[in-house]
């Protein structure tokens, strides 16, 4: 009982931690350069973009529905993805995150990123001319179904009528889970939640920070963060019932390193359900 109440204040803090989240000054921390800097091979974005390219085109990807899990404010993540799924679901537990993507699919103008190097980037890494963003911000608008709450904390993590009975195809969850849980075994535990939403013989891709203690998500606002280590992802991937197919690490350069967070290095991890 003890141990549960404990694990319950650990989560609700964290959620206290998230009422300051700023989805502007986060993007401008994370997504402008040097962080995604297109012209070079060793900035940190076009690496994410690069390993999510090669997940979803290797073949082994099948059926119709990608869920996002804990998108934020970021469309980055399914740019790739939205080629392959006829359907895409993001989902995030903040409303001022999940009205700054409503802006982009709406294409009301009044975004806090310019997503179009990030079209324009996928698009070459998809062997098309730069000049088709344009096709595939379409696409992607087409694609995405909805956009809805979710918390990776409860054992059901969307609402009950949000997926097929079978589940998804395909997940995709990028620096979320270690963002938002107290402990690692709360980290494993999440793993776990968002499992169930996975049909068996699913695959689930993976983007996480390694090494981080915190990260700013706003002028003032620190947000601890889980430290994993790659071992440490392996171990609780197993736990909840994945087989990894790769990982993969990116070893943050000193320009890289911004003053936001502390992190060291990013995991890219494909993974199967089992």
């Amino acid at each position: 009982m003890m141990e549960e109440k404990g694990r319950e204040n650990g989560v609700a803090a964290m959620k206290a931690c998230y009422r300051r989240f700023d989805p502007a000054a986060y993007l401008q921390y994370n997504y402008t350069p040097p962080r995604a800097d297109f012209t070079r091979k060793d900035s940190i974005v076009p690496w994410k973009l690069a390993c999510l390219h090669r997940a979803f085109t290797e073949g082994d990807m099948s059926g119709e529905l990608l869920v996002d899990i804990g998108s934020g404010p970021t469309l980055y993540q399914v740019m790739s993805g939205c080629e392959v799924f006829s359907k895409v679901l993001l989902t995030d537990f903040l409303e001022v995150n999940r009205q700054e993507l409503r802006r982009w699919l709406q294409d009301e103008g009044q975004c806090s990123l310019d997503w179009t190097p990030y079209l324009q980037h996928v698009c070459k890494l998809e062997g098309r001319r730069p000049s088709a963003w344009t096709e595939k911000a379409a696409k992607l608008r087409q694609v995405v179904a909805d956009i809805l709450p979710i918390d990776v904390h409860c054992s059901q993590p969307l609402a009950p009528d949000a997926l097929p009975s079978v589940g998804a195809d395909c997940l995709v969850s990028c620096f979320c889970l270690e963002s938002v849980s107290p402990d690692l075994a709360a980290f494993t535990r999440a793993l776990g939640h968002i499992g169930k939403l996975l049909r068996p013989g699913g695959h689930l891709m993976l983007i996480g920070a390694l090494g981080e203690s915190y990260y700013f998500a706003g002028p003032g606002v620190r947000i601890p963060v889980v430290p994993l280590n790659e071992a440490q992802v392996c171990t609780s991937l197993k736990e909840s019932g994945y087989t990894l197919i790769r990982l993969e690490v990116y070893t943050l350069t000193q320009d890289m390193r911004v003053g936001v967070d502390d992190v060291t290095g990013v995991f890219f991890v494909k993974a199967k359900k089992d």
